[in-house]
């Protein structure tokens, strides 16, 4: 049965025709969102010599660039809103090519932070969430293998970027293969054109007609507030204020449903994911300066991270397809903390690779484990809290996620500094994810458990007759009592009534 069409819509989805351009579009925005900070690794060695600082002060570069990307949610949300997919993705681009192109010219490690961590960083930022937006406009009963198509662009743009950066850089020097980086992340802006609008045929008039309405809505007010001179009309000012604030309250949780924090499940999907990000994306960022540690060459270190792309484009449709069995769909929880427990166990044996054998062994069972993560990581959090609530629910968990996506690399950095061997922070990396794994394995037990228990408290309070008959009681007990009162008490009920009206019934004041 193919599923209902959404009436948020109000139109039905081609599910095809040019929504497969809208996917490709969507493959190159998403594919450079997730993995420019990946491939810009590349330089570090050089601007480390360039600039003489240590890897903590390199490694800030990707962490503020990924920290800007998950961070900047919030303002591609608004901006979408305001002004459509195509701007915002075109937008995007621009600021991509102008942050990669300045940075060329930068003299110092802090104008590359600006330059290379917030204005491509934000630009990034403008390309992810669009991109997947459009998609959902374009497709409804194909929209699983749409979106899967657009992620691939992750994987499928790490192989070419890596070791392109390796040639850019040395046949031209990194300041050269800036600019020809900037030039490439401008056919974002090609990616963003290829996102037509598609709609209803009348949101213009709708549109016209609401503005018409907020602006005779904003005259009376203004009118009214004039009229306001006298200490009687004082109630009804502070009466304008609350329901100012109330509707600035509601149109804050139109874009954040903050009451997703009393929600047991989402909480500890939260607290595991904030953990498991402080150990990400660290030993994918110095897997090639490593490599060059131990004294593999430049070509053979940056084919390290194709062959971790090319495991990670087998691994996500794969575990997409073990994750919709019907044995491990209804426990995909414990399905995701094993695939973070298995992450960081990789990290853990990675000092042992001491040859460039084993850290292509290496690279592969890496890529396999993170391409398992990436494959769930929205899944599970949409079958905690359910389609409705997604949006949000993204939404503040990438705002909390930035923080130790922000600090996860310079730690790293600041243990290599410190003992002059990678290997404690792969070691960190490891410990931290294999304690994420346990944490959201336990916590998810006692969330299923605690469900199963308060399902069965439910359907033994609907077939108990006694609870019904006394609720029931109660009721007619209180219908009685009111009649009793008479109709001298009925100006005091409506005083009571009143301002639950008020509340609860916003459209009738």
């Amino acid at each position: 049965m193919s599923p209902p069409v959404s009436l948020d819509l109000g139109y039905v989805p081609p599910d095809g025709g040019w929504g497969w351009a809208v996917v490709f579009g969507a493959s190159i925005s998403v594919g450079f969102a997730y993995t420019f900070p990946k491939a810009f690794t590349i330089y570090f060695k050089e601007l480390q010599a360039v600039y003489s600082i240590s890897y903590s002060q390199i490694a800030w570069i990707t962490s503020i660039m990924c920290a800007t990307t998950y961070g900047g949610g919030p303002i591609s949300s608004i901006l979408v809103n305001r002004y459509g997919s195509r701007p915002v993705v075109m937008f995007g681009g621009l600021l991509c090519g102008i942050g990669m192109a300045s940075a060329a010219f930068c003299t110092s490690i802090m104008q590359l932070y600006i330059c290379v961590g917030f204005i491509t960083g934000l630009g990034l930022a403008l390309n992810l969430q669009p991109s997947v937006i459009m998609i959902g406009k374009y497709f409804l009963k194909r929209r699983p293998i749409a979106n899967g198509l657009a992620m691939a662009g992750s994987p499928v743009m790490l192989c070419t970027l890596a070791p392109l950066n390796q040639f850019l850089f040395d046949s031209f020097g990194w300041r050269g293969s800036f600019l020809i980086l900037g030039a490439i992340l401008l056919n974002c802006c090609v990616a963003g054109a290829l996102f037509r609008p598609i709609g209803p045929g009348t949101p213009s008039v709708k549109t016209q007609v609401t503005e018409e309405g907020k602006c005779a809505l904003k005259q009376e007010v203004t009118e009214d507030a004039m009229e306001m001179s006298s200490p009687t009309n004082l109630p009804m000012k502070n009466k304008t204020e609350e329901e100012g604030d109330r509707d600035c309250c509601e149109k804050i949780n139109q874009y954040l449903d903050f009451s997703l924090f009393k929600h047991r499940g989402f909480l500890i999907y939260l607290i595991g994911n904030v953990l498991m990000f402080l150990g990400f994306f660290a030993p994918i960022i110095f897997l090639a300066p490593y490599a060059k540690h131990i004294g593999i060459d430049e070509y053979s270190a940056a084919f390290l991270l194709s062959i971790l792309a090319i495991v990670d484009i087998i691994a996500r449709p794969t575990t997409g397809i073990i994750a919709n069995s019907k044995w491990v769909r209804p426990r995909i929880q414990y399905f995701f903390s094993f695939s973070i427990a298995f992450n960081g166990t990789c990290h853990l044996l990675c000092p042992l690779a001491s040859s460039y054998t084993g850290l292509v062994i290496y690279s592969a069972f890496f890529g396999l484990a993170f391409g398992m993560v990436c494959a769930m990581l929205f899944e599970t959090l949409m079958d905690l809290v359910g389609a409705a609530r997604f949006t949000s629910a993204v939404g503040l968990v990438t705002i909390a996620e930035c923080c130790t996506i922000l600090l996860g690399p310079p730690i790293g950095g600041t243990l290599i500094d410190t003992f002059g061997d990678y290997k404690y922070m792969f070691i960190k990396c490891g410990v931290v994810m294999v304690l994420a794994g346990t944490f959201l394995f336990i916590m998810n037990y006692y969330n299923y458990r605690m469900l199963a228990k308060e399902e069965k408290e439910r359907k033994a309070k609907e077939e108990d007759p006694k609870t019904v008959r006394t609720e029931n009681e109660g009721r007619n007990t209180w219908t009685k009592e009111t009649t009793r009162d008479g109709p001298e008490l009925e100006p005091l009920r409506e005083e009571q009534e009143g301002p639950k009206k008020e509340v609860n019934g916003i459209i009738e004041v």
